[in-house]
């Protein structure tokens, strides 16, 4: 697999994000994946607010949010089925506003992916929009799939056998949040001003149609739950 970061002007707001893209991206391969940083999708939806204060800002958080807890640091919030910080209110590299995540994440890398498919010709393109989240009890953040399409995000391994004949019964691979993490890992966190990416050789399943909910599992099914539940207890 082959990463490859795309330096870009500064994206405004409002600008036609496909005319943006297409201004550095010139060759298109077959079974390659575009990534988009969810800023400059949310920046072309117009997905912009301005708080003047904390107070406002709380109210956005818990507006854009399914569930919101305030934390040492920051609101912990559940969010389109993913746990992040502040529903994805972001202020850095925003000019004094706060950006917000794409409306619709999913169907923005599908619109994506439709035109793209045309202007280059192609008939197999997966499009990745990113963003960053914390892992519980590790320092530093990694890349997220908040949308996608084109190619399966998961890789199901239950009833497959390992290298000892033992049938696996719950081992799945989160094929998209690992490819977000790898790009992000190449398109940076500051001002490196990679706000795209191609990725190419990518060991994916394309499709032409996914199921937006295929990465996500009931709050009480997760494995962190009970540990949550009782941490109070141990710290």
């Amino acid at each position: 697999m082959k990463i490859q970061p795309i330096k870009t002007r500064v994206f405004k707001e409002n600008e036609n994000l496909v005319e943006f893209i297409k201004r550095y991206i010139k060759k298109l391969p077959e079974k390659s994946i575009i990534v988009v940083t969810s800023k400059i999708v949310a920046l072309s939806e117009g997905r912009i607010a301005i708080c003047k204060d904390e107070e406002e800002k709380i109210k956005l958080i818990k507006k854009e949010s399914d569930f919101a807890i305030k934390t040492k640091y920051v609101w912990l919030t559940i969010k389109d089925g993913m746990v992040m910080s502040s529903s994805g209110v972001d202020e850095s590299n925003a000019n004094g506003k706060i950006i917000l995540l794409p409306k619709d994440s999913f169907r923005s890398a599908d619109l994506l992916r439709r035109e793209f498919k045309k202007i280059f010709k192609i008939k197999q393109l997966g499009v990745l929009i990113t963003d960053s989240r914390l892992f519980p009890l590790r320092a530093g953040v990694v890349g997220v799939a908040l949308g996608y399409a084109g190619f399966k995000g998961i890789r199901n391994y239950v009833g497959k056998k390992d290298i000892f004949g033992r049938k696996l019964k719950m081992s799945k691979t989160d094929i998209a949040d690992s490819l977000a993490t790898s790009a992000v890992l190449c398109m940076g966190e500051g001002k490196e001003q990679y706000p795209l990416a191609l990725v190419l050789d990518v060991p994916v399943e394309f499709v032409n149609k996914v199921n937006k909910k295929e990465l996500i599992i009931n709050p009480r099914e997760d494995i962190y739950q009970p540990l949550f539940e009782k941490i109070k207890k141990v710290m």
